[in-house]
């Protein structure tokens, strides 16, 4: 299992209209999505109240690779994101069972 965890810096003065966009349409897109064992949201807290964040489980490279393309190294991003946040972040793990 790959372990994908993507963290956005939301554009000063944009945090309720990302907060909407992150909760009204990335979570439940993140949770239908196949492929996705298991999505965990991060909103923002009081000392970090321009960050949002997933960590998502993804059932193996192949299914992360059919949602995001051949480059899943890349931020995917959502039109209605792109114009909302200063800066992206993403990295990959491999799960480790515990």
């Amino acid at each position: 299992m790959i372990m994908r965890i993507f963290q956005v810096l939301v554009r000063s003065g944009k945090e309720a209209e990302f907060s909407k966009f992150f909760h009204e349409t990335a979570i439940p897109l993140m949770q239908r999505t196949k492929g996705i064992a298991q999505v965990l949201p991060g909103a923002p807290r009081p000392d970090s109240p321009r960050e949002f964040s997933f960590v998502m489980i993804w059932e193996d490279l192949e299914s992360l690779k059919a949602f995001v393309g051949e480059d899943y190294t890349t931020p995917h991003i959502d039109p209605a994101e792109a114009e909302l946040v200063e800066s992206r972040v993403i990295k990959h793990y491999d799960l480790v069972a515990g």
